[in-house]
């Protein structure tokens, strides 16, 4: 039985398909005879109109008249003729049609003309569509292939045959198979059968293979597959477009290589590790098995050995190996191994002449038999057949070699690996160099500087911040100037310089602890001349705990600066212990060292510290440093700030660029203290984000309370938050008329990052959180409101106490609220 006869649909977008091209028959005589509907909606004759008519007497317009012939003639001609004609409208206006006229024989009337024609932009559009097909069949630097539903290619573009090196014809009805070695093309035609069963496609995917006519190289393509279809939903196959990437590929994959090389060699300070790092980056991304030899001197940790005759020597120690393939650690010598390479191999010449040695091809180089050639034999039945050796060289100094082999990978080492070896082995020499050089206690300073200093400053609505820190050894890295920046209640910010006296790790050891009590009291909202106190008397009892070996009393010393700045009333509050002032710099630049109350340096004990209050224009710039910025060998204290003020009097610069430029100004190659610099330029929170009210203390206190809660969310736009927020106004403003015992309770809502609330009365009495029982009648307020908002917390000042509470804005999109 005959196989049935696929149906196939016309594409919609084609304009001489049924439903889209108008239709027309002339006789010999040029007269209508034939005339559709789809002719009557493009032109407006109905058929009695048309018919029988001669087509030149109502179609074409006089000044058409000679293109018109022009197309005649041709068509006579060649029995067939495609372009574009304008014609005439039933309104009198000209259309611009696409046509394909065919002769046809009608038996006993002659000769005949069908037309077929479309509305001209469509036939354009759809001859450009066709073009850019074909050519991407022709012309495409990008592979295309045609597969039908059995993965069969019924047809391939040039691209692709040049790729198979066969001419585009003969490669259909073949199979991918034919063209790639076994595990590549099961990979490409488990992926086309998933395309053509789900038709979802497949964009972009990299993958290797090897071409039977050259198994030897692997080339990595990238690969974009869609399911065909007609019309009515059959389907007809799957193409896919075929881009070789392999350059690119080993581009990238080197970048990736090198980027992994600096995040992973050396982080730590441990020679072994870091010689093992290297060895597991260069395997399996560039080698199949990696060796790193150091000289002796080298992976003892002793001082390099200087000159010519010191390296000569030879004598090295295998620190890491590492392989793909087990048995390659069998053939290779193992790590803590002390050995010296025979002259005539290329390790030897590599470490005498200092350059990278590429052997290709072992086979063609017996060089490298002559170290151990039992050893030598195992490894070529393993397979080594390419072998790259870099030396590794650090600060002018060689420190030892780098060796990678090939054996599972048939690619031999090229000059790009060659290049690739050296790059990241000269960062690694570094790295080993570095391990070597530094002591175990380089390594824990290193790490307590990183604990101890803030690696990110908070962002924060109050201040925009810049930070420069610079420890006067560099060598540990650590010191005791310290720098901070703490979001405190009410949308205030507390920023804190502070040097303790040394350096090093005794001083770093210190000044964490003081950074830490600074933290834990700032939390507290203490003023800044109770934070002094309160770190004074920390300094006494830590200079009590530190005895040293001869049993007198450590000294111990600090001094810092303290301030507080509130962007709601723009004012700021300091004070000082023993450190220098602040410069203040308007926004327009003049800068100014305000007299505050100077306060003893933290540790004397019993001596009182004063606050001062400044009122600061938006904008303005807070510079708070330690001494060790303008205090320098040959230059006065009063030079020194006569710099800093030169430096940060110049408007409109970023913060970063004016830490630079007071850097720049000021500091010298090695400074002799530690130096830490915090820049803070003010921002002011607009009014109109802030609510304040002062209410009666009377019971019907809390209900209006609510209403202005209320009212003010709707008016910024947050009205999901009003069922929260008047129960925690509600809970607050109660027990401010409770307790507090005043004749007023003040009200505040301030729209930050978070929205705060802050009930503020007369009373110095603490609020406590309690768990109330079953059978007590209240108790529950603060529980309630510790549960509903993110932070809560009490400040006192002189006269009064404020609960506060924060509750975070919402981010669902589309509940952005609004500014008023």
């Amino acid at each position: 039985m005959d196989a049935p006869v696929p149906a196939l649909g016309e594409v919609p977008e084609d304009p001489f398909a049924l439903h889209n091209a108008a239709s027309a028959v002339l006789d010999v005589h040029g007269r209508v005879v034939g005339w559709s509907k789809r002719a009557q909606a493009l032109l407006g004759y109905p058929p009695q109109e048309a018919l029988g008519r001669a087509a030149v007497d109502f179609l074409v317009d006089a000044r058409d008249l000679e293109g018109v012939q022009d197309a005649v003639a041709a068509c006579v001609h060649d029995q067939g003729w495609y372009g574009v004609l304008p014609i005439l409208h039933r309104s009198g206006r000209r259309v611009e049609l696409g046509f394909r006229a065919r002769t046809v024989t009608r038996a006993g009337s002659g000769h005949e003309w069908f037309l077929v024609a479309a509305p001209a932009e469509e036939v354009v559009q759809w001859e450009t569509d066709r073009s850019v097909l074909d050519g991407l069949f022709r012309r495409s630097p990008i592979g295309l292939s045609v597969h039908a539903p059995d993965l069969s290619i019924l047809r391939v573009n040039r691209a692709v045959a040049r790729f198979a090196q066969l001419p585009a014809a003969e490669v259909r009805g073949r199979r991918t198979g034919d063209f790639l070695i076994g595990p590549d093309v099961e990979t490409i035609e488990t992926r086309l059968r998933r395309v053509l069963e789900t038709g979802e496609p497949l964009i972009f995917t990299e993958q290797p293979c090897r071409l039977r006519h050259d198994p030897g190289h692997e080339r990595v393509v990238s690969v974009s597959a869609f399911r065909m279809e007609d019309p009515s939903g059959g389907i007809l196959g799957v193409t896919q477009l075929v881009e070789d990437v392999t350059d690119r590929y080993r581009a990238r994959r080197r970048l990736a290589l090198l980027n992994r090389a600096s995040a992973r060699i050396g982080t730590t300070l441990d020679l072994g590790q870091t010689t093992r790092e290297l060895a597991g980056i260069a395997v399996p991304d560039l080698a199949d098995a990696v060796s790193v030899d150091l000289l002796e001197p080298v992976a003892d940790g002793e001082e390099r050995a200087e000159g010519p005759a010191a390296e000569a020597v030879g004598l090295v120690r295998r620190m890491a190996v590492h392989s793909v393939m087990a048995r390659a650690l069998e053939v290779m010598y193992p790590a803590g191994e002390v050995f010296l390479f025979d002259p005539r191999t290329p390790q030897a010449r590599c470490l005498a002449e200092r350059q990278p040695i590429l052997e290709p091809v072992l086979q063609s180089s017996p060089g490298w038999y002559f170290q151990d050639r039992e050893r030598a034999e195992r490894a070529l039945s393993l397979g080594a057949h390419s072998l790259i050796v870099v030396p590794l060289t650090a600060r002018g100094v060689l420190l030892g070699l780098l060796s990678l082999w090939r054996a599972k990978r048939p690619e031999p080492f090229e000059e790009d690996d060659l290049t690739l070896a050296e790059e990241f082995a000269s960062r690694a020499a570094v790295c080993i160099d570095n391990a070597r050089r530094y002591t175990e206690q380089h390594r824990a300073a290193l790490t307590l500087q990183r604990s101890l200093l803030p690696r990110e400053l908070p962002e924060h609505s109050a201040v925009e911040v810049a930070h420069h820190y610079l420890p006067a050894d560099p060598a540990t890295g650590v010191g005791g100037d310290w720098f901070d920046v703490i979001p405190l209640s009410g949308a205030r910010v507390a920023l804190v310089v502070g040097d303790v006296v040394g350096h090093g790790l005794h001083a770093a050891a210190t000044m964490g602890r003081l950074r830490t009590a600074v933290h834990t009291l700032a939390n507290l909202d203490y003023a800044p001349d109770e934070v002094l106190s309160h770190l004074d008397d920390l300094v006494s009892r830590l200079a009590d705990e530190q005895e040293p070996a001869d049993g007198g009393r450590q000294i111990v010393g600090a001094t810092c600066l303290y301030a507080v700045y509130d962007p709601t009333t723009r004012r700021c509050t300091l004070a000082r212990a023993g450190h220098l002032p602040p410069a203040v710099v308007t926004p327009d630049g003049r800068v100014s060292l305000p007299d505050l109350p100077a306060g003893p340096p933290l540790g004397l004990g019993g001596l009182p510290f004063e606050a001062a209050e400044l009122e600061l224009a938006e904008g303005s710039l807070l510079a708070l440093y330690t001494d060790g910025l303008v205090e320098a060998r040959g230059r006065d204290l009063d030079e020194g700030l006569e710099r800093l003020r030169e430096a940060l009097s110049r408007p409109g610069r970023s913060l970063e660029d004016t830490c630079t430029a007071v850097q720049d100004a000021l500091l010298p190659e090695r400074p002799r203290d530690d130096v830490a610099l915090l820049l803070a330029r003010t921002r002011v929170l607009a009014p109109e984000r802030v609510a304040s009210w002062e209410l009666p203390a009377k019971p019907t206190t809390a209900a209006r309370a609510r209403e202005l809660t209320m009212a003010t969310l709707t008016k910024w736009g947050l009205e999901e938050m009003g069922f929260t927020a008047e129960l925690v106004v509600s809970e607050l403003v109660t027990n401010a008329y409770r307790y507090g015992g005043g004749a007023s309770v003040t009200l505040r809502l301030i729209r930050d990052r978070s929205l705060i609330f802050e009930v503020s009365d007369s009373s110095s009495t603490a609020p406590h959180l309690r768990r109330a029982r079953t059978t007590d009648e209240g108790g529950r307020g603060l529980f309630l409101v510790a549960q509903l908002t993110e932070r809560w917390g009490t400040r006192y000042t002189r006269d009064s106490k404020t609960v506060w509470t924060e509750l975070p804005l919402p981010t669902t999109p589309g509940q952005t609220p609004r500014l008023p």
